[in-house]
């Protein structure tokens, strides 16, 4: 048993022992601190939540692959993820806590006062949590699989009944104060490999602004070697798929149960907006670190790899290769490694960093424990939205609406380890790479919640027949243009299967607004509660005119 091995199981370790306890310390003891964490949650550490909520396996180990292999056409993911976030912030989350429900799914039942609606949303909930849940877990696998050296399968297994124990045992609470430890842990890990980078190669410790200076040198190496620019606009794909992607990324994020019930468990309106403020300067912190991780990693292997001889390639390219995850084949035979026979995955590329830039095996682990924290966090946050939408929305608003709060959680708590022990299982054998799996999820939120919630939120004619409408449509529509443009070729405009939520999206906004107007109104009192959520929770919407909530006086 190697040092290396012993450090990174170290940390690897710790933090999970730190999580365990935090959930536990934390237990959820009623239903509101199960879905919404008591409404209690400050506003900073809620933003600190939602950033570990949000940068998943995705981000924290596929988003500087991406771009390093993508070049210009991988910035799509960080505008894409990043503006959704503005979206979701202004024009979702402040009124949508203001109606004061548990869901996503509880929100669209009542405001379009349908049970059909309530469970059609609850089961969209499930397809997108869980979707998106099969990215993480599959990112947990590889993370544990390398620095274990078991197999990625085992390492999938274990992280599954690590979020089965915290995330059932926690509920929201135990979750919400472990995603908080888990964005500490998870920014550090990845700002110090790309800090120690910057001075490696600039000597100047601030990445974000040293990578520039390597853009001009990195255009000349790409020229000589003879391949497209990796500055270069839309040489992976089509202009029409690059935007495509980026409105799919970011009407997804406005749309994502998992992420908007984050906004459930604050006090008020303007606590909510806070949060969403300090969430865009956490996640900030690892998205504009993103490109310069991508540029570093880049320059080091076509200056310290590419053009080695294979017999003489740094001990680290074994391991990797070993995973499958690295291929180096010399095709011309010259005993060369040439840039254009070196084939690496995007999925490692943060994962193999350190090692890349020879940072210490305390770093390694470091990067490891990050990545699991990422992983986690989301696939925590992702199991409690699963749990919430089948116990709260279908058991108890449908099926048992007498049941007890004790029976309540108990359902709670099982559907997370069903669901995490299924979705366990499918990232066993995952259907695409971690990235495209996720950017699925964001599709389905695209074509389903998105124009649910925009027109629930903002147009008041929107009526349960509209939303039904919608959500099955654009549920349809989207899963269509995905199974098509994966496994049949078919594209629009060059747009591949990632971009597929700016379809359903549009065939779910056309059937809403058509059903809605081609059948009645929804009642007084619904258009009423609707045109209420405008305004600040000191206002209220009565009789046509806006009151002070006070003293009932009119505003002016």
């Amino acid at each position: 048993m190697d040092t290396q091995f012993l450090v990174s199981l170290s940390i690897i370790l710790a933090t999970f022992a730190l999580y365990i306890g935090i959930a536990i310390y934390n237990k959820a003891k009623e239903t509101s601190e199960f879905y919404v964490a008591g409404r209690g949650v400050p506003p900073i550490f809620n933003g600190m939540a939602i950033g570990a909520d949000w940068m998943s396996a995705a981000s924290f180990i596929g988003m500087a692959g991406t771009i390093m292999l993508l070049g210009y056409d991988g910035l799509a993911y960080i505008m894409g993820w990043t503006g959704g976030y503005l979206l979701l912030t202004f024009l979702l989350a402040p009124q949508l806590r203001k109606y004061g429900r548990y869901t996503v799914p509880e929100f669209i039942g009542d405001r379009f006062e349908s049970h059909t609606a309530r469970v059609i949303a609850a089961l969209c909930t499930i397809i997108i949590s869980f979707t998106y849940s099969i990215g993480q877990l599959s990112g947990s696998g590889v993370v544990i699989g390398r620095l274990f050296e078991i197999d990625a399968k085992l390492g999938t297994m274990i992280g599954v009944v690590l979020i089965a124990f915290y995330a059932a045992f926690g509920g929201m609470k135990g979750i919400t104060w472990t995603q908080v430890a888990q964005y500490v842990i998870l920014i550090i890990a990845y700002l110090i490999p790309v800090i120690f980078m910057a001075l490696q190669l600039t000597g100047n410790p601030m990445p974000w602004i040293s990578y520039g200076e390597l853009v001009g040198k990195m255009g000349e190496l790409d020229r000589e070697l003879g391949i497209s620019e990796y500055f270069a606009p839309f040489t992976n794909g089509t202009k029409w798929q690059f935007l495509a992607l980026m409105f799919t990324l970011m009407a997804g994020t406005a749309g994502l149960p998992h992420v908007i019930v984050r906004f459930y468990t604050v006090s008020t309106m303007k606590a909510a907006r806070w949060s969403g403020a300090w969430a865009l300067l956490f996640i900030g912190l690892l998205y504009l670190s993103a490109p310069a991780y991508a540029a570093f990693s880049r320059f080091i292997l076509m200056t310290q790899v590419a053009g080695s001889k294979i017999t003489e390639l740094p001990a680290w390219t074994k391991t990797w290769v070993d995973t499958g995850k690295l291929q180096v084949a010399d095709g011309n035979g010259d005993g060369v490694l040439q840039w254009k026979e070196l084939i690496i995955s995007n999925d490692i590329v943060v994962m193999a960093t350190p090692e890349i830039a020879n940072l210490g095996m305390f770093v390694i682990g470091l990067v490891a424990a990050g990545a699991m924290a990422a992983a986690l966090s989301t696939a925590g946050g992702l199991m409690i939205a699963i749990s919430s939408a089948f116990a709260h929305d279908i058991f108890y608003r449908v099926l048992k609406p007498n049941s007890t709060e004790k029976t309540r959680l108990s359902v709670a708590r099982w559907s997370i380890v069903i669901a995490t022990l299924l979705a366990g299982v499918i990232a066993l054998n995952p259907p695409g790479a971690i990235t495209q799996i996720v950017a699925w999820a964001f599709a389905l939120a695209t074509g389903t919640f998105f124009p649910a919630l925009v027109l629930g939120v903002w147009w008041k004619r929107s009526n349960s027949q509209g939303v039904i409408a919608g959500l099955l449509v654009g549920l349809g529509v989207t899963l269509a243009y995905i199974f098509a443009a994966k496994y049949g070729g078919f594209t629009i405009l060059g747009i591949i299967d990632t971009g597929a939520g700016v379809f359903g999206a549009t065939a779910a906004f056309a059937a809403n607004i058509i059903v809605s107007l081609m059948t009645a109104a929804p009642s007084q009192k619904i258009q009423e509660e609707v045109m209420d959520l405008r305004y600040p929770e000191q206002m209220v919407y009565k009789d046509g005119e806006v009151w002070m909530n006070d003293d009932e006086s009119k505003s002016v």
